[in-house]
């Protein structure tokens, strides 16, 4: 059964992790930075890190852009969550396909791993990407042939909702596609938890 925690900012709604797994201590994690080497800000990713030891997980990094296949591979297999940052979600995808760790997390989500997503981190796992044009640069992922996310759930994450920097373009999303996707807009203090086929809101 999936399981799932879809954030917009993990360090203010990790406190919520409890309403998809009530223990957690001494489990691994295997942490996903690569959305954010292209950003010049990336505070929230070591904000991220912390908030997860906090709960008692033994993180371990994993960096998709520069890791082997056999590296990607294991550590993957090696953890019993799995949990991937924000930043720019073209480079993400673009880096998780070439890496096929893209592939990989589709099958430990299957098999009921625990994912987290903050972000970028979230977002891949729509169906497909192209709808965040207006918060993420494509321009970051010029090998990236299509669009296509990890397809993991049938809806649309919409991160940052009324929360800067991102007001005006995650409007822009909203406005532009909430005609014709399934958008799960939610603000930074937001979680979208999936369990099954089946996901709710849950805020601090």
């Amino acid at each position: 059964m999936k399981k799932l925690f879809l954030s917009a900012s993990f360090e203010e709604t990790a406190g919520l992790l409890h309403t998809l797994e009530e223990e957690l201590n001494g489990r691994r994690v295997t942490f996903i930075p690569t959305a954010a080497a292209t950003e010049s800000y990336d505070a929230y990713v070591h904000a991220g890190r912390e908030a997860l030891e906090k709960w008692g997980l033994i993180v371990e990094d994993l960096e998709v852009s520069t890791a082997t296949p056999e590296e990607v591979t294991s550590k993957l297999q090696q953890s019993d969550l799995i949990y991937v940052s924000g930043g720019n979600t073209f480079f993400l995808l673009q880096e998780l396909r070439r890496s096929g760790a893209d592939l990989l997390i589709q099958s430990h989500i299957q098999e009921g791993k625990i994912y987290i997503g903050e972000s970028a981190g979230s977002i891949i796992l729509a169906p497909d990407i192209a709808y965040v044009k207006a918060m993420d640069d494509c321009a970051a992922a010029p090998e990236l042939s299509d669009y296509r996310g990890l397809n993991a759930v049938d809806f649309y994450p919409v991160p940052h909702v009324g929360c800067f920097p991102f007001v005006e373009s995650a409007a822009q999303v909203i406005a532009e596609y909430e005609s014709t996707l399934p958008l799960v807009p939610i603000t930074n203090a937001q979680v979208i938890v999936v369990n099954g086929e089946q996901h709710r809101i849950v805020e601090i």
